[in-house]
């Protein structure tokens, strides 16, 4: 009991009880209002968590080329001159991240050093993509990927189903790593005569980053034209193109087949590799000995016959997807330039830094349409058949490839009307080269309209995030899991 509480004497126990619920429903109403404002925070500043793998992967190289955009306009010192309009800005932007290489301007006398190290950055992001890098800083940290994160970097590496994320993207900045350091100090050592010990080395570490990321963006405002008769600077360079083009998962495969080779060991290179290994070389072949015939008497006249057929090397590689010149495409000859089309619609391999439908596609369309003619129902080849739905994607992509750049070709044929921007092959070869991420022009990219101009920034963005990635980002999911097709009718074909 309470002392000196009379007739109104509480016991204590009711006392404390009262103070407690007191407390208790304060507690509860506070942690209420903490909780609500807790959700309203998360439905709020959270929605990224709602975004499919598809939309997190397209989305990133959107924010990455905004970015790219805001810096190359505000920030001081990129210049040597004025600074870059919105419209040229963006244009750079997205070129650098979309590793295609495209210029309205010149990078090595509009840049500083500083500029031209920004740009460099936006190479590197885009080529290797911002998933991979966000994903090493989070294992660096002892951080855990999401399930989504993993998604995206197994999709944007187009890894096998069975490669673990994180070893991947460990891979990945290890062998980006390795190979631009070893293509540098090459560049380096062949620069040396010409740039001198200092002069040397901001130029082949920029063009190593460039080449191996298939970026195509040069330090030399000619590009490698004065290099026409450095046989060295070409194949280091083709060499650069051709292991970023090959793709992260043929490249960690080529090194236990080598280390099995020296040990007498059985390795077995998966079917993948094997189509990207056989297909590129069938390409660079071809594309060489068709360039030496094609522009023999025309632009490499001038040179011997070695540095012609060094040159026509470079021409094969390059044309894929890398965008150095050692040649004037606007000198060269039709045949040649369209044979560089041809060849900028194949581009690399699944999983590289890379554009085009990809090596193994064309692989696949070519050995769909030999079984067709055998009469094969299944294609196949080293001993194994090819499944139908991979099949279905190679055609599906090819067509949804060449319809967008069908669009874009028609677009520009119809907004350069009148203009000073070449003629309807040298548009062709404009938007092609931009769709597949190559960078090689004929020297029309300043002289467009604005309006031209946007429809090329289009073509790299779909182009280097892939055509069926876009869709997908940007189409709505069918909702439901029904199942059904309608009853089959014959139609005639051929």
């Amino acid at each position: 009991m309470v002392p000196g509480a009379g007739n109104n004497e509480v016991p204590a126990v009711e006392i404390n009880d009262g103070i407690e619920g007191i407390r208790s429903v304060t507690m509860h109403r506070l942690k209420s209002s903490v909780v609500r404002r807790w959700d309203f925070t998360v439905s709020h500043h959270s929605w990224w968590r709602r975004l499919t793998p598809s939309q997190l992967f397209v989305g990133s190289f959107g924010l990455l080329i905004l970015l790219g955009t805001v810096g190359l306009k505000v920030l001081p010192g990129l210049y040597t001159e004025t600074p870059l309009t919105w419209e040229e800005a963006l244009y750079t932007s997205t070129s650098a991240v979309c590793v295609t290489g495209l210029i309205v301007v010149d990078t090595a006398t509009r840049f500083t050093p500083l500029g031209q190290g920004f740009v460099l950055l936006l190479i590197q992001l885009g080529g290797l993509g911002m998933i991979a890098f966000t994903s090493l800083i989070i294992l660096a940290l002892g951080g855990r990927l999401s399930l989504c994160h993993e998604s995206v970097v197994s999709a944007a590496a187009e890894s096998a189903p069975e490669v673990d994320p994180r070893h991947l993207v460990y891979d990945i900045i290890r062998f980006t790593v390795l190979i631009e350091a070893i293509g540098a100090g090459l560049l380096y050592l062949l620069w040396i005569p010409r740039l001198g010990w200092r002069g040397a080395i901001w130029p082949a570490v920029f063009h190593s980053v460039s080449a191996f990321c298939n970026a195509g963006f040069s330090t030399f405002s000619n590009s490698l034209i004065d290099f026409q008769e450095s046989t060295g600077t070409l194949l280091v360079i083709a060499g650069l193109i051709v292991a970023g083009g090959l793709g992260f998962s043929t490249l960690q495969e080529i090194s236990p087949w080598i280390r099995s080779q020296r040990g007498h060991r059985s390795f077995r290179v998966s079917l993948h590799s094997r189509l990207v290994l056989l297909t590129t070389a069938g390409l660079i072949v071809g594309g060489w000995l068709m360039f030496a015939v094609l522009e023999w008497g025309v632009t490499l006249k001038s040179l011997s016959p070695w540095h012609r057929l060094s040159n026509a090397l470079f021409l094969s590689v390059t044309a894929r997807t890398a965008g150095f010149n050692s040649i004037d495409y606007a000198q060269a000859a039709e045949s040649s330039n369209f044979l560089t089309i041809l060849l900028m619609m194949v581009g690399g391999s699944p999983g590289s830094t890379a554009g085009g439908i990809k090596t193994t596609t064309f692989a696949l369309l070519g050995l769909l349409a030999f079984s067709r003619l055998s009469g094969n129902e299944s294609p196949h080849i080293f001993s194994r058949t090819l499944r139908k739905d991979i099949t279905d994607r190679a055609v599906g992509l090819s067509v949804l490839a060449f319809g967008i750049v069908t669009v874009g070709i028609f677009s520009l044929s119809i907004t350069e009307r009148g203009s000073d921007s070449g003629a309807f092959l040298d548009r062709m070869f404009e938007v092609v080269s931009a769709f597949n991420t190559v960078g090689l022009s004929t020297g029309i990219s300043a002289s467009m309209t604005s309006t031209g101009k946007a429809i090329i920034i289009a073509m790299m963005f779909v182009g280097r995030v892939g055509p069926l990635s876009f869709a997908a980002a940007v189409g709505r999911p069918i909702k439901g899991s029904a199942q059904f097709r309608y009853a089959y009718e014959e139609v005639m074909i051929g």
